[in-house]
Parts: structure tokens; C-alpha cells; sequence
């Protein structure tokens, strides 16, 4: 049996755990990826702070977690393959580390490997508004080869609920790994009756 692909999560310190949370869950229930897990010191307390859930829950999530300061752990190594990382959601203090190489943990080192090592690396960019110091930090990574993918929502699929939004989100993350999902529907064009309607008024 072939083994599973390896995707690593990290959850930083910005608003909004409750996207890395959705995206874990998303993936427990494909179970087509391995999940490898690293959660800063400030995530923690977000996830407290604004998801009401025990960081026990969250980390049970993951089929593999990795302590924050264990710069020995496998996904701190390029010769460990992976499919990339995601930073849901990625801090602005993440992002400037991850800019300038400042790998003073495992979670931004496991991002740095990625970027050596030509790998995916996704960066859920969390902030708002930006200034000039934040928008020079996402050229800086996006020029070094990483994707910034801010959690803007999208209302072509029609949601109904936050989890429809969530879903959206998870699904366009994992679009970037080639992972495939049914996490929302996709553009097909616009319905038949709206394609009458501008034939009507052409």
C-alpha cells in the first residue's frame, strides 16, 4: 500500500483559529494526507481565547503534532518529503519571520524548509488593514516562492453559513496541494436562466 502524502499545518498567533480548525477536520475526513501539526505559543491562546475549544481537541485533529521548539522534528528537515505547509492563519509576525529567514522555532523553520526546498507553502495571511511594513513582508515571501492566500470570502457558490464560508476556504487551500475535496461547488458558468436573461438584454 502506497503511503499517504504529508501536508504540515501550522496554526500561528493571528485572529481566526477557527480556520485551521475547519481545515483539520476537512482533512480528517478526506483521509487522503497525513497531517503534521505545530501550533505557536500565541496560537494557543487564541484558539482558547476565540474557539472555546480545549487545545487538546484541536491537536487531536492531526495524526502527527510537533512541539514549537523541537527544531529535531522530522518536518524540520528538507529530506523529510512532504506536499508543503500551510500557516492558517499566518500572523504578520510570522509572515516578517518567515520573510527574513528568522527561524527561531519550528514552525517558521518548517516554512524556511519548504521555501529551500521548492515546496508549496501557503500563508493564510490574517490582518487588517495593512501597512506598508506588512505588504513588503508578503512581496518579500511571495517573491521567495511562497502563496499568500488571505481568508477573503467568496459568495459565487451561494453560502448559507459560516461553515459554507469555512468550506470554501479549506477547499481553496487545498486546490494549492493538488489535494483533491467536494468542500464547495465549483464555477460552471452561470445558470441557464441568467444566460437567457442577458441574451434578452444583449
Amino acid at each position: 500500500m502506497r503511503p499517504r502524502d504529508r501536508l504540515v499545518v501550522g496554526i500561528s498567533g493571528a485572529s481566526a483559529p477557527h480556520l485551521a480548525v475547519h481545515l483539520l477536520e476537512s482533512l480528517r475526513r478526506l483521509g487522503t494526507v497525513e497531517t503534521h501539526l505545530v501550533i505557536s505559543k500565541a496560537a494557543n491562546r487564541t484558539i482558547e481565547l476565540e474557539t472555546g475549544l480545549p487545545i487538546e481537541d484541536v491537536r487531536a485533529l492531526a495524526d502527527h503534532v510537533h512541539r514549537r521548539d523541537d527544531i529535531a522534528a522530522s518536518i524540520a528537515s528538507g529530506s523529510f518529503p512532504v506536499l508543503g505547509m500551510v500557516v492558517v492563519p499566518c500572523s504578520m509576525r510570522t509572515v516578517a519571520a518567515i520573510a527574513h529567514g528568522y527561524a527561531d522555532g519550528l514552525l517558521p523553520r518548517a516554512a524556511d524548509v519548504c521555501l529551500k526546498e521548492r515546496r508549496p507553502l501557503v500563508l493564510v495571511a490574517r490582518e487588517t488593514p495593512l501597512s506598508l511594513i506588512h505588504l513588503r513582508n508578503l512581496v518579500t515571501v511571495t517573491e521567495a516562492g511562497a502563496t499568500v492566500l488571505p481568508p477573503m470570502p467568496a459568495f459565487y457558490h451561494a453560502p448559507q453559513t459560516i461553515d459554507d464560508l469555512l468550506g470554501h476556504l479549506s477547499g481553496k487551500i487545498l486546490d494549492q496541494f493538488g489535494i483533491d475535496h467536494d468542500l464547495y461547488p465549483r464555477w460552471q458558468g452561470p445558470p441557464a436562466a441568467h444566460l437567457l436573461h442577458s441574451e434578452e438584454t444583449a
